[in-house]
């Protein structure tokens, strides 16, 4: 198998899951890391929504878009509640 030529990164893949689990490269230095840097985001959460290119051309920014959104949410609510009243 070290003479055969793989397709794709299956050499690479195979030679990774034989190293062991517990060893850390020698290039990998985490001695200016900041435990918990990013904990607030990561516990804060994310929603990443990708937009066609038609729509993103429609809105210049992220305060826009939030913005057309909420627009639409109250008029769907008014919309659900005028149904219920009539």
């Amino acid at each position: 198998m070290l003479g055969r030529r793989l397709p794709g990164n299956v050499e690479i893949m195979s030679r990774a899951r034989n190293r062991k689990a517990d060893t850390m490269r020698a290039e990998y230095d985490f001695s200016n890391g900041v435990r918990g840097k990013h904990h607030l985001a990561y516990k804060a959460g994310t929603n990443v929504v990708l937009l066609e290119p038609d729509v993103a051309n429609a809105f210049p920014d992220s305060s826009s878009v939030n913005t057309a959104l909420r627009l639409l949410l109250d008029l769907a609510k008014k919309q659900a509640s005028s149904k219920r009243s009539a």
